[in-house]
């Protein structure tokens, strides 16, 4: 009787834990965007009789879309355009900009492939081995120094995939594996936990 109490708690977290966790971060996000967005707008846009959880969050996607909608117009275009123009003239801000217009770009873009497969490489020694994401091959001045075919290693951090180190590794010593980009994510994120299912994996 106790041994089916205690697999019942533990079902029940199961089910749950992961449910309670989740809308407790879209909680945090929504109230942290409000807190954030309700700042810019006069006070009329949110004097509703009760406080609405989210309106500074729906308020915010309205306005990306309208700024979307307005820089994917003709005069829109000339203004992002002359914008970008005085920008690239200030020597600092232009590399700053530069650098997170590119990566907002990848990320952004439809069919992303920022991560465009799971890897393993030979980290942090022989014999040690390390899962990361392929996001391209290597050109430039990192290309033309290295001997050999390179490509670009992001090796993320557990459990936080957001950080990690960027590495130019040969394309030889790279293992490609046959696991999605998502299943990837999941298995960094949860420490090795979660495990992509047998039919993804290589043989």
């Amino acid at each position: 009787m106790i041994l089916k109490l205690r697999n019942y708690f533990f079902a029940g977290i199961l089910v749950t834990a992961p449910l309670a966790i989740t809308i407790y971060f879209v909680w945090i996000f929504v109230n942290f965007v409000d807190s954030k967005v309700t700042k810019f707008f006069p006070d009329f846009f949110f004097s509703l009789p009760i406080e609405v959880p989210g309106s500074g969050l729906l308020v915010f996607i309205t306005s990306m879309i309208l700024i979307g909608w307005f820089t994917a117009s003709f005069l829109g275009r000339i203004i992002v355009r002359f914008g970008e123009k005085i920008l690239s003239r200030v020597p600092v801000i232009r590399g700053i900009y530069t650098a997170i217009k590119q990566i907002f770009g990848t990320v952004l873009k439809k069919q992303s492939d920022a991560f465009r497969q799971v890897v393993l490489i030979e980290y942090p020694r022989k014999g040690s081995w390390a899962m990361g994401f392929l996001t391209g091959s290597t050109k430039g001045e990192v290309q033309k120094i290295t001997k050999n075919e390179t490509v670009n290693v992001f090796l993320p951090t557990t459990p936080n995939p957001t950080s990690g180190f960027l590495l130019f590794i040969p394309k030889r010593d790279v293992r490609p594996l046959k696991m999605s980009v998502d299943e990837g994510i999941k298995m960094i994120i949860s420490a090795g936990i979660i495990t992509p299912s047998k039919k993804n994996k290589k043989d």
